[in-house]
């Protein structure tokens, strides 16, 4: 149902980013029944003082369960859409949350962050909608530090959903070693290591 739902939308408005006048279709309950976002922020493997970012966190349906698990942390939410990164803003408010910055701007050129700012960089649902995805993992090599931990959360619902061959394919050649997968029936989360000055580790 929802595929079908996005798959038409998506057919009306053109290539995505969703729309952020259409975000309440990425934060309903029928998608947090089948995503269980909590559970996924659960497999990133945070211990709460990490600074992380969030690439296209749309209208915060994982923000706000990640910044949750960050009480002595940070996160940092970057997003092409004002309007996305205002509801999201919102929604985290609401949810007594703080330790959030905002930032707005195109994920396919060169992040306005400074070198290894981040120990995890988390994209759910994103990197089939950018552009130029090489440029995307060449900047967040750059700015997640060596040993630091980019984590992928690919949905079935998205017909831009990338497989854990093609995310390796991408994030591999550019400074990246695969750590894990783990696969379910409505999506996956994909964890790779920010290599230590090109040597390849594999252990989260």
């Amino acid at each position: 149902m929802i595929d079908s739902v996005l798959s038409q939308t998506r057919t009306v408005i053109g290539r995505f980013p969703f729309p952020h006048w259409a975000s309440v279709l990425l934060n309903n309950p029928i998608r947090r029944a089948l995503e269980r976002p909590d559970s996924t922020i659960d497999k990133i493997g945070l211990d709460g003082h990490e600074h992380v970012l969030e690439l296209g966190p749309g209208p915060g349906f994982f923000s706000v369960p990640l910044a949750g698990r960050l009480p002595r942390g940070h996160l940092d939410l970057f997003d092409i859409q004002p309007g996305m990164l205002d509801r999201a803003r919102r929604n985290l408010e609401r949810a007594g949350h703080r330790n959030v910055g905002y930032h707005v701007g195109e994920a396919d050129v060169e992040l306005p962050f400074p070198d290894g700012a981040f120990d995890v960089a988390f994209l759910a649902e994103v990197i089939g909608e950018v552009s130029d995805k090489t440029a995307c993992l060449r900047s967040l090599a750059r700015v997640i530090k060596p040993g630091g931990v980019l984590v992928f959360r690919e949905a079935f619902p998205d017909p831009d959903r990338l497989s854990v061959a093609e995310l390796r394919k991408l994030a591999e050649p550019n400074d990246f070693a695969f750590a894990d997968a783990i696969e379910g029936r409505w999506g996956d989360v994909v964890r790779f290591r920010r290599n230590h000055y090109g040597i390849q580790t594999k252990d989260i």
